[in-house]
């Protein structure tokens, strides 16, 4: 006779997480404070976007995924809302594009550049108004594009085309609303309330189709669609104590498994893996995380392990599944907010001895393609989701054209079409040069910007001591002797008229010179110096000016002239004459 086992048989039985080292994570960031229930990140497999404490409104950072270790403080954030950002969800068919909710009453649509910020985006590409109060929640619709639904404090739900701005459904609900999902194919949606109870409506009427009282406790619970329809939900017991329960639509109040946890406070979010069914909960405060496993055998939802850490988590996203890393046998990725300043990854595994491809682990997963357009979802068309297999790797698909209305132009059909997919191994290679490139380039802009701003104080310096220097020095005689005045020369020509002799020549010279250059040359004796001290000749100062080389090379003719005969005393006492005849003569003009 055969005994039975009693361990049940999993592939998923030995699932273990694992956190990267810290210059693998992402360090030195100002996360929100806000008390609101939300994840406070997203991520794609392109970028990561983390709502943080921002001042004078609300901001986010967007991050690509490969520039890992310490953000610089001055990293450009996505800051055009005018409240603090509550909630933010990437579309899940173009990795630049994402949504975000915020106190302001608004949700805003950005387009984040292929190779992230390198300066402040405030220009969103499309703003949608229509809430009266703060929005808590955004979702994508799973397979439709341009579908976007937003949960608001006004008790409203409102469904939204993003590439036109309008309405398409407007959901009034009873109480404030805690928790909203889609289904997988978006023609349900589910909620969970204030008043205790879950609903399901239809998304295009607004028809309630299911509705009943889920968890006893007066705390938010959360309620999530699995793939084939059930619902999932948490909550607490009338006690205190967190629950999970599994659901039918049909009867929401009997569920097929209720089950206790502990007693903490910590909300638990509930994070779905629809490809092999596994249900991660985590919930702010702790720091650890359960996983299960659902499947069609009693009692449906199988507990497989926890992760244990050290660090309480502030919030917490998962990396969608094409997003994973096939090689390393990965089914999952965390990204875990710490509540000083780091973003944790951690690794689900399942190990292998093998290293191909292990297909059991990856079935067909949702790709970033829609599978319908906004107007055939909102005309009452519903569509699965389109797969794609990881078996060659997680490879881009095209930029898909989005459908024009009518009424108004799509906003997003500016945005530049993704290159064609190519080889992976080609692929690869550009991605390194550009990201490279762009490294250097961000380098080289940071050192001039340094450079800049040291070379702007030192020139506040320079001027500085250059105007002080000014201040305090005596103003200095001009090097060169000044041009004579016309009249002067012509006067003094005159004097010495007919004087053949060469002593008369030099010696008019000399007289020329002494209207000319005030006080006497330095290698003047001291008895010419004393004398032509006393002497005030005061130029005339339209002819104060700087001479040219030919007035310089005379003068110092000139100057060689009056050293060899300034022992002479007819010299002496002719220059004596002429200056006191130049200063009365200065004088009386």
């Amino acid at each position: 006779m055969a005994h039975r086992s009693i361990v049940r048989t999993s592939k998923f039985r030995h699932v273990f997480g694992q956190a990267l080292k810290r210059e693998q994570c992402y360090d030195n960031i100002r996360i929100t404070k806000q008390s609101w229930d939300s994840n406070f990140c997203a991520v794609n497999p392109k970028f990561l976007a983390i709502i943080i404490e921002a001042a004078g409104g609300g901001a986010f950072m967007v991050l690509p995924l490969n520039k890992t270790g310490r953000v610089d403080v001055n990293h450009p954030l996505v800051a055009g809302h005018k409240g603090p950002v509550l909630d933010i969800a990437w579309c899940p068919f173009n990795d630049n594009i994402i949504a975000s909710a915020s106190d302001d009453a608004m949700v805003r649509v950005w387009q984040i550049p292929n190779f992230g910020l390198v300066r402040p985006l405030t220009d969103p590409v499309v703003e949608l108004p229509g809430h009266e109060r703060r929005v808590g929640q955004v979702l994508w619709h799973p397979s439709a594009n341009n579908v976007l639904l937003s949960v608001g404090a006004d008790c409203k739900i409102i469904i939204w085309n993003v590439g036109t701005g309008e309405i398409l459904s407007c959901i009034d609900h009873p109480d404030i609303v805690f928790s909203c999902c889609w289904n997988w194919d978006g023609s349900r949606i589910v909620t969970t309330c204030k008043d205790r109870k879950i609903r399901v409506y239809n998304p295009r009427t607004g028809d309630v189709e299911a509705e009943d009282f889920g968890h006893e406790g007066a705390k938010p619970q959360k309620a999530i669609y699995l793939r084939d329809g059930l619902i999932f939900t948490t909550g607490f017991s009338r006690m205190s104590e967190r629950q999970y329960a599994l659901r039918v639509e049909s009867e929401l109040a009997q569920p097929v498994v209720l089950e206790e946890l502990d007693t903490s406070n910590g909300v638990l979010q509930p994070f779905y893996d629809p490809d092999v069914n596994l249900l991660y909960l985590a919930a702010k405060g702790d720091s650890n995380i359960r996983y299960f496993e659902v499947t069609d055998e009693p009692p449906f939802v199988h507990y497989i392990s926890t992760y244990q850490s050290s660090e309480p988590q502030r919030g917490m996203c998962a990396m969608p599944k094409r997003g994973c890393d096939v090689h390393q046998c990965e089914i999952a990725r965390f990204y875990k907010l710490h509540s000083k300043g780091l973003c944790e990854v951690i690794s689900f595994t399942v190990p292998r001895k093998s290293d191909l491809f292990q297909q059991d682990l990856y079935p067909e997963t949702p790709g970033d393609t829609p599978a319908i357009s906004a107007e055939e979802w909102a005309e009452g068309k519903d569509a699965d989701p389109i797969l794609i297999n990881l078996k060659e790797g997680y490879t881009a698909s095209t930029k898909q054209d989005f459908a024009v209305t009518k009424k108004k132009p799509n906003i997003l059909n500016k945005m530049p079409e993704r290159p064609a997919a190519t080889k992976a191994s080609e692929q690869s290679v550009t991605s390194a040069v550009s990201d490279a490139k762009l490294d250097e380039l961000l380098d080289e802009i940071r050192k001039l910007k340094s450079v800049v701003v040291k070379h702007e104080k030192r020139i506040k310096e320079l001027e500085s001591r250059l105007e002080s220097s000014k201040e305090d020095a005596p103003l200095e005689r001009p090097s060169t002797p000044p041009t004579p005045p016309p009249g002067d020369q012509k006067q003094s020509n005159n004097n010495h008229e007919g004087n053949a002799s060469g002593q008369g020549h030099l010696l008019h010279m000399l007289e020329t010179s002494s209207s000319l250059y005030y006080p006497p040359p330095r290698s003047l004796p001291c008895e010419a110096q004393q004398g032509a001290a006393k002497t005030d000749i005061v130029p005339h100062g339209d002819h104060c000016r700087r001479g040219n080389s030919k007035m310089t090379l005379f003068l110092q003719n000139m100057n060689r002239a009056w050293n060899s005969l300034v022992a002479n005393p007819i010299v002496r006492s002719r220059e004596n004459g002429t200056r006191s005849q130049l200063s009365l003569h200065t004088t009386s003009s």
